[in-house]
């Protein structure tokens, strides 16, 4: 659902209005919240009050969006699976309101699927309940079509909604944040004033340079620049599927503050969780499967695939280049959701499902770009970046700190007799990575006779054994003068 579908049933504009600045926006470019804004169509205080909009907890079986047929079966599998007794029981387990259980317990009952054993001890009207032999068999049943059992679904288009006010494109990364974000890095100046625009625009962007400059460490930072939350569903229901979309190991809960209302706040749904936007890193395992969803025959739910678990944030393609798939066709998977926002997902029984597709994606490769792809796939990554070798001034700082960070001192002929004598005389290139690689193993080294961390020139050229293959090390460090 679009942000204009959105505006138009919540009454904020009209189809006029909405046309007005869709064709102010084709002349302009930009957002569709921006030209609205610019025509004055509506405020920019009226158009975040709605994207700041959070799921509202449903207090009716109607208002879950889910069918009173799946509902009932749903809590019949619960009883059974967790042998839960009281609707507040099964409102922890399964994140729906109490009153919403209770009409459903009503429900079954008049069904004879469940019966009351009488109030809960020491809680008046509590009841405890139990599934009657109908009602288990209810329940098997119910197993055997899906084994999904624990926080209840939402529905689809609920999610599509969701995503559309809490787009990426709605984080405004400022240079405030995105430095200090990159703070800990060494970068050539004016990297936050190209990266800040590629960014805030949502869209693809591609790091490319040799190995060991900073790509990835560039590309996760900027998933630490963001400041807003997002809530993401437990998992969402559709066609009579699940499909689980929380994924603990990678959605991080939100520990920052609620922003405050000045009227009375909403109890938010809690089949969603608050999180912080997402950053997901793949890396040359990813295969072309992987970007569909996966079906367990046993249990008969579906596992959402990892770029739409990062929806609302950052999905970062590392190694690209190296996957068991060639780029080209990799790219060419993405071409229709990398320009109209959306994926098409196909089920097990065969209808499509379109799914947002609302992310920042980061392309990381050693490769240079013209082998990987085509010039139709270039254009479609409208930002690149070139992560070139540090220069000297650039890797002694890199050295320093990480050596400050070891609180090990750094001798005046190190830095001299690397220049001077081991990158010249190796031929191996001068990466960001070596500084932290050669201090790991002169580390490793003291450790290993039970010293303190030191570093001399002997112990710099042991490390450096491990940098280069079939190549001799020189052990001669120039004068001091070099």
């Amino acid at each position: 659902m679009p942000l204009g579908q959105i505006l138009l049933d919540r009454n904020v504009v009209d189809p006029q209005e909405l046309e007005a600045a869709r064709e102010r926006q084709k002349v302009s470019g930009g957002s569709l919240a921006e030209s609205l804004i610019a025509l004055g169509t509506v405020s920019r205080e009226e158009l975040e009050s709605v994207l700041a909009e959070v799921p509202v907890q449903p207090v009716t079986p109607a208002d879950t969006g889910l069918d009173d047929q799946f509902l009932l079966q749903f809590l019949m599998k619960a009883l059974y699976v967790y042998g839960h007794e009281t609707a507040r029981q099964l409102e922890e387990t399964l994140k729906l309101h109490e009153d919403v259980i209770d009409a459903v317990l009503q429900k079954a009952k008049e069904k004879r699927l469940v019966e009351v054993l009488g109030l809960t001890p020491g809680r008046a009207q509590v009841y405890r309940w139990a599934l009657t032999d109908l009602g288990r068999k209810w329940a098997l049943d119910a197993l055997e079509q899906c084994q999904y059992v624990g926080p209840a679904p939402v529905p689809l288009a609920d999610y599509q909604v969701q995503v559309v006010k809490q787009s990426i494109a709605n984080e405004r990364v400022t240079p405030a944040s995105l430095a200090r974000s990159l703070g800990h890095l060494v970068l050539p100046p004016g990297t936050v004033g190209r990266m800040g625009p590629a960014v805030n625009s949502g869209r693809a962007i591609l790091f490319y340079g040799a190995p060991g400059n900073g790509k990835s460490s560039v590309a996760e930072a900027i998933g630490r620049s963001f400041t807003q939350s997002v809530f993401i569903p437990y998992a969402i229901h559709v066609d009579g599927q699940i499909i689980k979309i929380h994924d603990p190991t990678v959605h991080e809960p939100w520990q920052g503050p609620v922003e405050d209302s000045d009227g009375p706040r909403p109890t938010p749904d809690p089949r969603w969780v608050r999180c912080r936007r997402p950053v997901i890193l793949t890396g040359g395992e990813l295969t072309l499967e992987m970007l569909d969803l996966t079906f367990d025959p046993v249990s008969k739910y579906y596992e959402a695939p990892a770029h739409i678990k990062a929806v609302g944030g950052l999905f970062i393609l590392d190694d690209f280049g190296r996957q068991r798939v060639r780029p080209q066709d990799l790219l060419n998977r993405w071409i229709l959701p990398l320009e109209r926002r959306v994926d098409f997902l196909t089920l097990h029984t065969g209808k499509k499902l379109q799914m947002p597709f609302d992310q920042l994606v980061v392309f990381s490769t050693n490769f240079p770009p013209k082998e990987l792809m085509d010039e139709a796939g270039l254009r479609r990554i409208p930002y690149k970046f070139h992560m070139a070798a540090p220069t000297r001034e650039e890797y002694e700082t890199i050295f320093f700190r990480v050596c400050d960070a070891r609180n090990i001192e750094v001798p005046p002929e190190i830095l001299p007799y690397l220049f001077g004598t081991f990158y010249p005389a190796t031929g191996t290139p001068v990466s960001c990575a070596h500084p932290r690689f050669l201090m790991d193993h002169v580390v490793a080294r003291c450790h290993f006779v039970g010293a303190p961390p030191l570093l001399t020139l002997e112990l710099l050229c042991e490390a450096l054994q491990n940098l280069v293959v079939d190549t001799v090390v020189p052990l001669k460090a120039p004068a001091a003068s070099d």
